[in-house]
């Protein structure tokens, strides 16, 4: 094949890489997907990595804004094998003192469990809820005047302070612990700006669509993308490592799913100064250290809606999480850290042998962090489901360094692509008219080192497409 043969190129098939080549392609174009790694799906892949008979997700498990993507809805995904799970509790929260608040598709249920709080949740979710159909396009794109202002600006008028000053409507332990726990995805101190609407996006996601896990493992996502894109008469070559930019067939288009960090490495010298100091100067965040456990029999909760739960936050009350985050983007490593754990054999059958089980969980550490945290996370787990550790049969762990191996991506283990704040949220991976243009014509990034960040949702790959198109194709 000649190295003329391509409207665009893209590198990377994670689920932004993806997306960004199935709207190429959905527009007539000739493309070509390029993959390091044998199998494609970046943060969608799962493995056997513990016992046989076992199949975990490598990383991203639960995908509330996959199944929320405003991009991904549009494909016919479920025609290429594709089959959500929702389990009936999105996420459970369980404290100390034997109370459980939780995250179940109806509002009402979720504020019933939050007692003294209930009319206060309502009142500042319902609304939010109602427009969340109309919200997700807006909040999942670049910095843009939103076609809806009125309802942009109720939701940034809630979302763009802290989750410590949104915690401060709510009375109860209940209801704090569950903002603290949905804003703790965002891998930073909950003092820090839009905090809170990083927890109100979870929160909406959850009263939406659900936080659902993918029948067979998160690769079949991967796989249902990538089978839709064959169909158009993509391309796809993997295991196919790329270590400058030259080794690329030439491509009126190249679109890049990398960090910076990739970026400075295979084509620095293609960048003009001002933006090689750009991409110098980003920031990434905290990493994670992830656990994957072959189990005996289900993880042994006290509380019972953590029985019904697909997700489990374990880090006790807002206090507690809001310590463990703020040491550890200060570059320590809690005793008792914030853990996101998945349970997806509880919905999903086919991912252990009949009767036996798999969980999956992380906790947040300093950005390259090599310490060994499994009995810190075992111990959180103990917490609330004595006897847990009994029933563990095998159990799989990577540090920070071994989540960079597993995908260049997770620089310093930042699964986020890097630290999603207020000043790197919309300006990331530069200051630039389009976030998604480099300074040389015809090369973009949509990585989740661009608007709107990290997540299983591939919009990253949508706005960048939209911008090549644009911008070359003049579509």
């Amino acid at each position: 094949m000649s190295k003329t043969d391509f409207d665009a190129v893209i590198l990377g098939s994670g689920p932004n890489g993806l997306a960004a080549a199935i709207m190429l392609q959905q527009r007539g174009l000739s493309t070509l997907l390029i993959e390091g790694r044998s199998e494609i799906g970046g943060g969608m892949r799962s493995a056997g990595l513990t016992l046989p008979g076992f199949t975990h997700d490598v990383c991203a498990s639960a995908h509330p804004l996959g199944i929320a993507s405003p991009f991904f809805k549009t494909l016919p995904l479920d025609q290429h094998g594709l089959e959500w799970i929702v389990p009936p509790i999105a996420a459970a929260h369980p404290l100390d003192k034997g109370t459980t608040s939780f995250l179940a598709k109806s509002p009402e249920q979720t504020a019933d469990a939050l007692e003294v709080d209930k009319a206060a949740y309502l009142r500042l979710l319902s609304p939010l809820i109602s427009h969340w159909p109309v919200l997700a396009p807006e909040l999942l794109a670049p910095f843009h005047f939103p076609a809806h202002p009125g309802m942009m600006a109720g939701f940034g008028w809630q979302g763009i302070p802290s989750v410590a000053h949104l915690a401060k409507k709510f009375q109860s332990d209940e209801a704090r612990a569950l903002l603290a726990g949905m804003a703790a995805h965002a891998m930073q101190p909950l003092s820090n700006w839009v905090t809170a609407a990083v927890a109100l996006i979870f929160l909406m996601a959850g009263h939406g669509d659900g936080w659902p896990i993918v029948r067979f493992g998160s690769a079949k996502l991967a796989e249902a993308l990538a089978s839709y894109y064959t169909s158009l008469g993509g391309l796809i070559q993997t295991g196919t490592w790329i270590t400058d930019l030259s080794q690329l067939p030439s491509a009126r288009a190249l679109l890049l799913d990398l960090t910076p960090g990739q970026m400075l490495q295979l084509g620095g010298h293609r960048w003009s100064s001002l933006y090689k100091w750009q991409l110098e100067k980003y920031r990434y965040g905290m990493g994670v250290f992830k656990i994957d456990w072959a189990l005996d029999a289900p993880i042994p909760w006290k509380a019972a809606p953590c029985r019904e739960a697909g997700t489990v936050h374990l880090g006790n009350t807002f206090g507690e999480i809001a310590a463990s985050e703020a040491l550890t983007a200060k570059g320590g490593h809690p005793d008792r850290p914030f853990v996101l754990l998945t349970q997806p054999s509880l919905f999903d059958s086919s991912r252990a042998p009949q009767g036996k089980h798999t969980a999956w969980a992380y906790c947040h550490v300093p950005g390259g962090s090599r310490r060994d945290m499994t009995a810190a996370i075992e111990a959180q787990v103990e917490r609330y489901a004595p006897g847990f550790r009994d029933r563990i049969l095998d159990r799989h762990t990577m540090d920070t360094a071994q989540m960079e191996e597993y995908n260049p991506n997770y620089i310093g283990g930042d699964i986020n692509g890097g630290i999603m704040d207020i000043r790197q949220l919309f300006t990331r991976p530069a200051l630039r008219r389009s976030p998604y243009r480099t300074s040389t014509k015809g090369i973009y990034i949509c990585s989740s080192a661009t608007p709107p960040g990290g997540g299983v949702h591939g919009m990253c790959g949508y706005h960048a497409a939209r911008r090549a198109l644009k911008d070359i194709f003049r579509h």
